[in-house]
């Protein structure tokens, strides 16, 4: 579903679950600088143009075009009057999926052989299926989302995916992570909402603070302070979903005790405040 004309006010329409996360949106400006992506993700234009960027590569994404991001870009977002879907799938949804298919052996990953796509109808067609589940209100949302996401990662596998063995990738509770980074990203994922400083995080994975701040860079994109900020927002995004807490106690329990400094990390890493989000969120059935 598109629509043929700009909005009088801009659109948010979020659904958010542990395995699959869906942003709607329609804005007059749209800006992200320098956030993670931690799991695969498909961005897709309806209208407009949208500049982004991932690891410092620059692509344009126009009407009916998608871009498909495997786990650990950082990314940079920008573009006016546009209208995009935003859709994340779990690293191990993806992975499950692709052994159940055949398509790759344990100890496998799944990469794409091409990210960009183009001209792909029933790509398209999946896209504008989310966008009127979100938009619609029509009862069963949940379960109509979560069959098409099924679907269209079975397309994308299908279609675009391909597969690298490695040997220092491991699939673990936090995701697809290099085993060499992975006790430091397991502290940050239990310990979110302690200050956790760059020699601790260095120490878990028995490096020095120089040579785990470049191999951490080099092996997710980001900087550990990133990498923790996103992780901060993305089980923010889950708190805001599925439980009833304030948005000073979801602050609290990923590490912020200003709630002031929530709201502002919280914009930055997705372009709304705490309670704006709640607010453009698709109730959960």
């Amino acid at each position: 579903m598109t629509q043929s004309s700009s909005p009088s006010v801009p659109i948010n329409k979020f659904f958010v679950s542990a395995d699959v996360s869906i942003y709607y949106r329609w804005a007059k400006q749209i800006l992200w600088q320098g956030q993670v992506i931690s799991d695969y993700a498909v961005v897709s234009v309806l209208s407009g143009q949208l500049e982004f960027q991932r690891n410092e590569q620059l692509t344009r994404l126009t009407e009916t075009e998608s871009l498909i991001l495997e786990p650990h870009v950082s990314v940079a977002a920008n573009g006016k009057n546009v209208e995009f879907l935003f859709l994340t799938l779990s690293s191990s949804l993806v992975i499950e999926r692709a052994l159940a298919m055949r398509q790759i052996a344990p100890k496998s990953t799944v990469t794409f052989k091409q990210d960009l796509a183009k001209g792909d109808r029933k790509l398209e067609s999946f896209v504008g299926s989310f966008v009127s589940e979100l938009v619609d209100e029509e009862p069963g949302k949940e379960i109509v989302m979560r069959a098409l996401a099924e679907q269209m990662l079975v397309h994308l596998l299908r279609n675009y995916a391909t597969t690298r063995r490695s040997d220092e990738l491991e699939l673990s509770r936090v995701g697809l992570v290099d085993r060499r980074i992975r006790r430091s990203v397991e502290l940050m994922h239990g310990q979110l909402d302690q200050d956790l400083s760059l020699k601790t995080l260095a120490a878990a994975s028995y490096l020095s603070t120089f040579h785990f701040a470049r191999l951490f860079k080099k092996l997710t994109g980001a900087t550990p302070h990133n990498y923790l900020a996103a992780m901060r927002s993305a089980r923010a995004q889950l708190l805001l979903a599925e439980t009833e807490l304030s948005i000073t106690e979801v602050g609290a329990r990923v590490g912020y005790l200003s709630a002031s400094h929530f709201t502002k990390a919280f914009r930055l890493a997705t372009g709304t405040t705490p309670r704006e989000f709640r607010k453009a969120l698709i109730p959960r059935q």
